[in-house]
């Protein structure tokens, strides 16, 4: 699931940078497929808790198994979204925004990838790395928004075109978060440290 999922989002980049109507097509395919692999990741789960009774570890293992799901779900949906956008600049100017979508698009898609092998490993240290990636998403989501408001004010018919680059830029900034609330969730199974809502530190510091 995971793997259809970063294939559906940089696919969804590629439609955005490439204009390329293969890709879109081929992320809203892959929309069906993860839908229906959350249900029986979930039923699977659910089965789990009601007839084994998990304890301890074991439960944690399970409820953030349930919770990564729901994660891998909400961003194959945003994938989706990033696409639609897509699809709305398709009729417009071939101008762009001085704007790295690419950039951030790969620093989002490193925060996923490592939460998940982080869930896998048990890894700490590259759960902690997820959570210190955020801000460098937040930074450069900051940047595209300033130069996508330059962008629009030099000309009008900017405008509309401009509005669908900040939705891009909002969709990726989101993909980041749901990255996070793995690591946050791997840093609670493994080490049972609390970081939601600051309660700690990145690096398990109280605040």
């Amino acid at each position: 699931m995971s793997r259809l999922v970063e294939s559906s989002i940089d696919l969804s980049v590629q439609a955005v940078i490439h204009r390329d109507n293969e890709a879109m097509a081929t992320v809203f395919q892959n929309e069906e497929t993860i839908d229906r692999m959350e249900i029986v990741i979930d039923e699977i789960s659910l089965r789990l808790l009601a007839l084994q009774q998990p304890m301890a570890v074991d439960l944690r293992f399970v409820m953030m198994a349930i919770k990564i799901n729901n994660n891998l779900e909400r961003m194959g949906d945003i994938a989706v979204n990033i696409t639609r956008y897509a699809e709305e600049l398709l009729g417009m100017s071939k101008s762009f925004p001085r704007i790295d979508i690419s950039h951030m698009a790969r620093v989002a898609q490193d925060m996923i990838r490592d939460s998940l092998d982080a869930f896998v490993r048990r890894d700490v240290e590259l759960a902690r790395k997820v959570l210190r990636s955020d801000d460098e998403v937040d930074a450069l989501r900051d940047i595209m928004y300033s130069e996508i408001g330059k962008y629009m004010e030099e000309d009008l018919n900017r405008v509309h075109p401009g509005l669908e680059h900040l939705h891009i830029a909002r969709s990726l900034e989101r993909l980041a978060d749901h990255a996070t609330n793995i690591a946050e969730d791997v840093l609670f199974f493994v080490r049972g440290i609390d970081v939601r809502h600051h309660n700690t530190d990145v690096n398990g510091t109280e605040n």
